[in-house]
Order: structure tokens, then C-alpha cells, then sequence
């Protein structure tokens, strides 16, 4: 399998973000990342999806929307929504029909922010997601950067705070959100996760400060998706398209805080007597199942079964788990950064079956 680096969720001037997409390609290049998915605010781009070349490097440029409905104050529950090649935002107000349509474009579709709470100080409403149990989608982003950065705005001084110093914001994702994906999955829905940016470039100005609050080259160095492709990305933009839209659907990854250190190299594989199963697939009880985790630096790493830690390593590199028992297992791990432990990766699920 071959590994690239993911940034998604993301807007540009045709909504209300502070760049155009070649200008988000070459920051996607400049932060070594592989590919870069733009979610505009009901506004599909037709055009701008290519493979973008920057000297020795290649970005892959795709197009999805944020769909959510304008006509409802406050504007909850917002979709992600990944390959349909057309415009579905005069959908929005009816949920139901808008899932259908994405699957029969060949599309995915995955909550935005579910947990989106809100920063009266910076007049920010609360925008998390309430159209429960949300039959139809493919996944949940299990990390939103900016609505974590919501969570810090007690005070304007707090917003200045964490504008100059934005390395000190992400901690992990919200609790409740992972909580819930637990909870779907153990009622038997297959439901991958990723990470997002909500990448916007936002103009500040607050006395004598005046600067962009994270810029794209920023955001694209902290919560990403990494995703395992059985070829490498080429210079195919509608090749690239279907392999990147297939791991995405299939929960071929895990999200990563790059940050700190980078979570390339992050592996989660089970291996059974006679196949081996990624992240995303499932792989048969029968037999005996060894789970098998490879960290990129030796940290804390927590292997769950069903939503429960089921064991916990220490400062490893490799960590292995024989099990003969069904159930949906997955990897948290933690690193030390800036004084305290912070969430690193968050795999998606192995299922291993009866």
C-alpha cells in the first residue's frame, strides 16, 4: 500500500476563504502534502480539479461542496460532500433527498464539524450537527480544526492569544464526537472517519494586529487524512480522483496531527491465517487475529475494541494484540507536545468477524 498525505475541507474566494485553488495548490506542495479536497459553501467549482505541478512535486486538486441549508438559522448540519461532479447545494433543505442524490452521482458524503460549538464573543453560533441518525452517509470528520479553535474563544484576548500562537490549540478531537462514532458503529453502520482543516485564511485585525489567522501552508501541517492507495498517485487527475475517493469511502486511513511530528509511516493491520486486513476492511475471528499496530516515534498507543480501551503500550514503536474475538478495534495514540499530551492518531476501525 501506498500512503498519501490528505488535506480536506477547505474554501476559497468563492465563499468566504482568502485564496484561489492554484493558490491552495502550491501551499498543499509547499507542506509536502499529496492532495488537497476544496469544500466551498454551496457552491460547486466546476474547472479547477488537476494534478498541479510544482517543480519535482505534484498536488492532486479536487473539488466537493459544503452543503448546508442557507434558509435555516443557525445553519446546522453541514455535509461534506466528495465526487459528484456537479452542483447539489438546492438540495440542502432536504437531507434525505440530497443523501440520495449523492449516491447516485457515485458520490460520498461525510458530516462536517458534528460538534461545532459556539464563540458568542466573536459572534460564531453553534453550527454542530442534529439530524441524527443520519442514514445515508459514508462517515464523520472526527476533527475539525476551526471548530476547535471555537472551544478556545472565551475572550477577545483569548482570540489574539491563539491567533499569534495557533500551535498551542489542537489537544484532540471532541469526545462526544468520537463517542458517537463509536456508538454507530457498534449498531453495525460502517462509517469511516477523516480529519479536516476548515481551512478558510481569515484577514484579522484587532488594535495595531493585523494578520492572517492560519494560513492554508499552516493549516495543512496539522489535522490532515493520510490514506493507503494500492498504486501511487500519477499524473491521471481521473485516476487520482477514484483511487483517493475510494480510500475515502472504504476508511483506508487515519487522521493525523502533523505537527508535532509527522504520522507518516502509521501502519494498523490485522493478519489473519491466510490474508492480511488495513484499516477499513474486515478480516474473519477464525483462526486468531494479530493486530498489529507501527508507530512513526515510540508514544502512547491505546488499541480499542467496541469504543473501549482494550490495552495500552508505552513509549513503543510496534505493538501487537492476539485476539480469536469479533468486534470493531481501532488505534488512538498520544504524543508530548508543548508541555502536554496531545491526540496524535486516530485510525479507522478493523472488523474482525465471527
Amino acid at each position: 500500500m501506498y500512503e498519501v498525505v490528505v488535506n480536506l475541507h477547505m474554501h476559497t474566494r468563492y465563499s468566504d476563504g482568502n485564496a484561489g485553488h492554484s493558490e491552495i495548490a502550491a501551499a498543499a506542495a509547499r507542506s509536502g502534502l499529496d492532495a488537497a479536497i476544496v469544500t466551498d459553501h454551496n457552491v460547486y467549482v466546476e474547472g479547477p480539479e488537476d494534478v498541479y505541478k510544482f517543480g519535482d512535486r505534484r498536488v492532486t486538486l479536487l473539488v466537493g461542496e459544503e452543503i448546508h441549508d442557507q434558509a435555516r438559522q443557525p445553519q446546522k448540519n453541514h455535509l461534506l460532500v466528495f465526487g459528484t461532479g456537479r452542483e447539489l447545494a438546492h438540495l440542502a433543505h432536504d437531507l434525505p433527498r440530497l443523501l440520495e442524490a449523492v449516491r447516485q452521482a457515485g458520490g460520498l458524503a461525510f458530516l462536517a464539524h458534528p460538534h461545532d460549538p459556539a464563540a458568542p464573543v466573536f459572534g460564531e453560533a453553534d453550527l454542530s450537527w442534529e439530524a441524527w441518525p443520519a442514514q445515508g452517509i459514508q462517515g464523520i470528520e472526527a476533527w475539525n480544526a476551526m471548530s476547535e479553535f471555537k472551544t478556545r474563544l472565551k475572550s477577545r484576548l483569548h482570540g489574539a492569544y491563539y491567533a499569534l500562537n495557533p500551535h498551542q490549540i489542537a489537544r484532540a478531537p471532541f469526545s462526544d464526537v468520537l463517542g458517537k462514532w463509536d456508538e454507530l458503529l457498534n449498531e453495525g453502520r460502517r462509517l469511516a472517519i477523516v480529519g479536516g482543516s476548515d481551512a478558510h485564511a481569515f484577514p484579522m485585525s484587532m488594535g495595531p494586529i493585523h494578520r492572517i489567522i492560519f494560513p492554508y501552508d499552516f493549516h495543512f501541517q496539522t489535522v490532515n487524512t493520510h490514506l493507503y492507495l494500492p498504486v501511487p498517485l500519477g499524473a491521471d487527475i481521473e485516476e487520482n480522483r477514484r483511487l483517493l475517493l475510494d480510500a475515502l469511502g472504504k476508511g483506508r486511513g487515519f487522521v493525523g496531527y502533523d505537527l508535532p511530528a509527522s504520522t507518516r509511516g502509521f501502519r494498523f493491520t490485522a493478519q489473519g491465517r491466510d490474508r492480511t486486513a488495513w484499516m477499513g476492511e474486515e478480516i474473519s475471528a477464525q483462526h486468531g487475529v494479530t493486530l498489529q499496530v507501527r508507530l512513526p516515534h515510540p508514544v502512547e498507543c491505546r488499541l480499542l475494541r467496541n469504543g473501549k480501551v482494550l490495552k495500552t503500550w508505552v513509549r513503543r514503536n510496534t505493538c501487537a494484540h492476539i485476539t480469536t474475538e469479533p468486534g470493531i478495534f481501532r488505534v488512538e495514540a498520544f504524543i508530548d507536545y508543548l508541555g502536554e499530551s496531545r491526540g496524535w492518531i486516530y485510525s479507522n476501525p478493523i472488523y474482525v468477524t465471527r
